[in-house]
């Protein structure tokens, strides 16, 4: 956005500066044709004498041209001004506005790191208090009931293997 307002403003100033220049190149080319009509009538006959009253309101008419385009480049100049110091003071607003944007955003990314850094120190101190608080108990609750499984399976049974439950019993640990 400051790149292309840059290039406007430059735009606009140029064609302001070309105007100008036009201006005073015209003015100066009238200034010059007037001078060259003054010396012309100053040289004519008697006859042409006449003539010199209304020449002369030529030439003041000329003069009072001139002063206008003065006044008139004047005028552009001021606005021009006007137009680049409006400019400036909006170019420093956005600047601004980016500026406390930008800050303000890097703080609610701080903050949304450290929300997310708390709820993962929770949820592993959670995990961590599931393992060691319900997950041990329940495995040595498990332990003890395949041992009473056990003893009461070996107390159900009966009396003595017969000698072939004691090989298939050893052979299936061998």
């Amino acid at each position: 956005m400051d790149q292309a307002l840059l290039i406007v403003m430059t735009a606009f100033v140029v064609i302001a500066a070309i105007a100008l220049v036009m201006q005073a190149v015209m003015l100066a080319g009238t200034a010059k044709s007037v001078r060259a009509i003054e010396e012309r009538v100053a040289r004519l006959t008697p006859k042409l004498e006449a003539l010199a009253p209304k020449v002369e309101s030529l030439v003041e008419s000329s003069r009072a041209a001139v002063e206008d385009g003065r006044a008139g480049m004047k005028e552009i100049t001021r606005r021009t001004t006007e137009i680049l110091d409006c400019t400036q003071r909006q170019l420093n607003r956005v600047e601004e506005v980016l500026e406390d944007a930008a800050g303000r955003a890097r703080a609610q990314l701080d903050r949304a790191e450290m929300v997310v850094d708390d709820a993962m120190s929770r949820a592993q101190e959670t995990v961590a208090a599931v393992h060691g608080g319900v997950m041990k108990p329940i495995r040595e609750i498990q332990g003890v009931a395949a041992g009473l499984r056990a003893a009461v399976y070996y107390f159900m049974r009966g009396g003595r293997p017969t000698p072939d439950q004691v090989t298939v019993d050893e052979e299936m640990f061998i």
